[in-house]
């Protein structure tokens, strides 16, 4: 249930905090007083996507905080964990918008989340009903849902829509391969140039990667050893020569050492530098010997780094892209040379998965054709007591030519409101109250099999009244039983029907207009009830009691 909502800076509202029974419950109060606000906080919450036209004047921002206590949190455990979101902790989920005139942000359990994540969520947290909202039953995928859901058959739906995918995919591959016009001549002789081209280059990757380098020192050779040979000169063998110095300070170092042998301890460092001079010097001339200066070699190594360069403009930035490039065409070529075997598999898997499918159509058929006259039985029962008391209905299911992603067969409800007419499709029922009540009808129908666990419904009492006004007012408190049920209705027969009563009221505070939401109860209620049924006095005054005890 829905425990507690934190509005503020919304419209008309300032600051509401509100701590919603569990039950039936009722909103009223007067039109413009900000009834639409409370639907709007709790859509924006749901993921609506938001409008910073609704930021109270004069205000930067204006956020939403709901916070729903569950009795079962795994599946939306899994979905948060998912999304690296902290799971609920003691079944409390925690929900908040932020709306500023930049951006909106959205948080769930204290953690930024993205809009996408909030509207899952929602949709399995929240059911709202509006007048224009009862217009979705019209549609056959609607129907089709409210179906399945009687129907509780989500395993067999499950099998249904991963069969379909692969019917799918295995259809799409065969249909790709029979229809493609790229297995031509002139394809094959492209693929077959790319292969050779890339296969008579013969590259390595060990070449590859040292290619650029040995260009570089092939390229320097001359420069290269113009200044190596000076830096081996100048520790061996020229004027002045490092190593016939060191050489010589090792000697008198000897002397010293036979003389005072206190002296080897710190005169030992010298042999030590003899020796790295000695191999730098054998180092850089082994360095000069082997620099490249054949004109035969270099001209090579051009050649080669020309035609790695022509392949990467070719073919790919790197070496890796290169190779990645000829398997391709190479499996490009074998798809093609092996064209009408890999037709044969195709038909045959398309085959396979189209049987599956079959299989798993039957299943799911089966299910909504057992289900679809227990659904129209259920409907009637609640629709009998919601007015509409010789009405008929039937869920007509009609199969497809094609399986489609719903499954083998379209679904119509048919519903007759009065006696002597024939039976109609919904979609041709113009009445917004009726279809209000069939909406009502059908979610009472769905009520031991629907785990949503806040309903709302805005003024789904529109266009009745009387005693069906009353029976809309009394099925509500029945879902109540099972659901949380909140109703924004002008009606105070539906209103003194629920558990608790809210009002919704807007004052004049400091030269601004402001909502504010009260529950009220005893007098307080009975004067509200009073209010809607328009009248004063003692007779009015029990006519509200009159409502509120029975």
């Amino acid at each position: 249930m829905l425990s507690l909502l934190k509005i503020r800076n919304l419209a008309l509202v300032e600051e509401l905090i509100w701590e919603p029974e569990p039950g039936f419950l009722s909103i009223t109060g007067e039109t413009g007083a900000g009834k639409s606000v409370i639907m709007s906080g709790i859509s924006l919450v749901l993921g609506e996507r938001a409008d910073k036209g609704r930021i109270r004047s004069g205000e930067s921002q204006c956020s939403i905080e709901a916070v729903f206590h569950l009795t079962r949190t795994k599946q939306i455990d899994a979905e948060l964990e998912e999304a690296g979101i902290p799971p609920c902790e003691e079944g409390m989920l925690v929900i908040r918008r932020v709306i500023t005139a930049s951006g909106n942000r959205q948080f769930i359990n204290n953690t930024p989340a993205t809009l996408q994540l909030l509207r899952r969520l929602g949709a399995g947290l929240v059911d709202m009903h509006h007048p224009e909202a009862h217009r979705s039953l019209t549609s056959r995928e609607r129907q089709l849902e409210l179906l399945d859901a009687f129907a509780e058959n989500d395993s067999c739906r499950s099998s249904y829509d991963a069969a379909y995918r692969s019917w799918l995919d295995a259809r799409a591959a065969y249909r790709e391969l029979l229809e493609s016009e790229m297995a031509n001549e002139r394809e094959l002789d492209f693929l077959r140039h790319q292969v050779q081209e890339i296969e008579d280059a013969a590259f390595s990757a060990e070449e590859a990667a040292e290619l650029e380098a040995n260009w570089q020192r092939a390229r320097n050779a001359g420069r290269l050893r113009d200044t190596a040979l000076p830096m081996a000169r100048m520790i061996d063998d020229g004027d002045n020569a490092v190593l016939p110095l060191l050489r010589q300070l090792v000697r008198n170092a000897r002397e010293l050492e036979r003389l005072d042998a206190d002296c080897a301890a710190w005169l030992s460092p010298l042999t030590g530098l003899v020796e790295e001079l000695e191999d730098l010097a054998g180092n850089l001339q082994d360095y000069v010997d082997n620099l490249c200066g054949d004109p035969a070699e270099l001209a090579r190594l051009e050649e080669r780094i020309c035609t790695l360069d022509t392949l990467k403009r070719k073919y790919g930035s790197d070496f890796a892209a290169i190779q990645s490039h000829l398997q391709t065409c190479r499996e490009r070529l074998n798809a093609i040379d092996n064209r009408e075997e890999m037709l044969r598999e195709l038909k045959e898997k398309e085959r396979v998965c189209r049987a599956e499918l079959r299989i798993a159509a039957a299943a799911l058929s089966e299910t909504r054709r057992k289900a679809a006259p227990k659904l129209a039985e259920e409907f009637l029962h609640h629709a009998r007591q919601l007015g509409f008391r010789q009405s008929l209905f039937e869920v007509s299911l009609t199969p497809l030519s094609e399986p489609g992603s719903h499954g083998a067969e379209e679904t119509e409800f048919l519903f007759g409101p009065n006696p002597g007419e024939p039976l109609k499709a919904l979609r041709l029922i113009a009445s917004s109250g009726e279809l209000a009540r069939v909406m009502l009808a059908l979610k009472s129908a769905l009520a031991s099999r629907d785990d949503t666990p806040l309903l709302v419904f805005d003024e789904i009492d529109a266009n009745v009244g009387g005693e069906v006004a009353r029976a809309v007012g009394l099925k509500m408190r029945e879902l109540g039983t099972n659901h949380q049920v909140i109703s924004i209705t002008h009606f105070p027969q539906v209103a003194a029907l629920a558990n608790h009563h809210y009002l919704i009221a807007k004052e004049l505070i400091n030269g601004r207009t402001v909502s504010g939401l009260t529950k009220v109860s005893g007098d307080e209620r009975v004067h509200e009830l009073m209010r809607m049924l328009g009248t004063g006095g003692d007779a009015a005054r029990a006519h509200a009691l009159g409502l509120l005890e029975t």
